[in-house]
């Protein structure tokens, strides 16, 4: 082992160490108080489940704890889909109907933007089941492979797969994203099939995924959609600041201005409890802990993010000299 992995991985297991002995009270009094998107039988022993994984831009991984623990991708997968809408139709064709503002509130609630009977973004679930429409393919079938192929190339991972499983459970339970669905298609902002539509958002969020995963997908948006192991480029470069300027202001639920503020990168949560953190030109962070804040927000992957932002200075208005994640940060970061 070289010094530089050896120095990174103490960091991380330093990292890792200061975060994952956090009290389990605010994780539980969330699950217990009824808001919870999950009910608590379903998180079990999850809740103490943890990882930290970093990929940067030599193609190079580090990780710590369950890192390798799959689990599935639920809102994170909105990056990917709306990155491939964006290539399938450019810009302008996906603005009239998914729009790129903050909504303030919850990722699944019913409602539109009175202005232009459209989502507010493609990070709520409203915006990114019209993203999932707007994916060419002559039939959900066709959507999907195109989306998890999106997915793998990121990863650098041809494993990448649908839980079949997972996705029955969402069918079963998708009564809500149904009722958005067909608010939408009144409006006019769906114009596809309700129930394939439907069908093609929540098998994209019942991909299994590991925080390995996430770091390398994090660090090709972070390389302008080029994977920095592989060389592959999924998707075109032209489209990636479009993806992160909507995941800097939305991809964090009703948190996402006080994530803009505090840790100042482009990020996506998602309740199964992974955060994806892209930080361009220098690589991507991901983490993985179950337990979830009132905003379904991983508690200690917010807490990991924002102590990384702020001892490395990676926030966007930062002023920072650091030259590689956590490779030139001090000994005692």
């Amino acid at each position: 082992m070289n010094a530089r992995r050896r120095r990174i991985n103490e960091r991380l297991a330093e990292l890792y160490q200061r975060h994952v002995a956090i009290e389990d009270e605010s994780i539980d009094r969330f699950y217990e108080s009824g808001r919870g998107y999950y009910p608590p039988e379903d998180a079990g022993d999850e809740r103490h489940t943890f990882g930290i994984c970093v990929a940067d831009l030599e193609g190079e991984i580090y990780g710590v704890g369950h890192h390798d623990q799959a689990f599935a991708m639920q809102s994170i997968s909105k990056v990917f889909a709306y990155g491939l809408a964006l290539a399938d139709h450019g810009s302008d064709h996906v603005l009239a109907r998914v729009g790129v503002e903050p909504s303030g509130d919850a990722f699944n609630s019913i409602v539109l933007d009175g202005r232009r009977q459209r989502p507010f973004n493609p990070m709520i679930n409203a915006g990114a089941i019209a993203t999932s429409d707007l994916v060419s393919g002559k039939d959900s079938r066709e959507k999907v492979q195109r989306i998890v192929e999106v997915m793998r190339l990121c990863a650098g991972n041809e494993s990448l797969d649908v839980d079949r499983d997972i996705f029955e459970r969402e069918w079963r339970t998708a009564d809500r994203n149904r009722a958005i669905a067909y608010l939408m298609r009144s409006h006019g902002s769906l114009v596809g099939d309700v129930e394939e539509t439907l069908a093609v958002y929540l098998q994209q969020c019942s991909v299994m995924i590991t925080c390995d995963d996430l770091a390398r997908m994090a660090a090709t948006l972070a390389n302008g959609w080029v994977n920095p192991a592989t060389g592959a480029r999924p998707l075109p470069a032209a489209r990636v600041r479009d993806v992160l300027s909507v995941m800097f202001t939305c991809g964090m639920y009703d948190f996402a201005g006080e994530w803009a503020f505090d840790v100042g990168v482009p990020a996506k949560s998602s309740v199964s409890g992974g955060i994806l953190a892209a930080i361009p030109g220098k690589g991507g962070l991901a983490t993985f802990s179950p337990g979830l804040d009132p905003h379904g927000n991983s508690v200690r992957g917010v807490r990991v993010c924002q102590e990384v932002s702020r001892r490395l200075g990676l926030h966007v208005f930062a002023r920072d000299d650091e030259d590689a994640l956590l490779g030139s940060a001090s000994p005692t970061a």
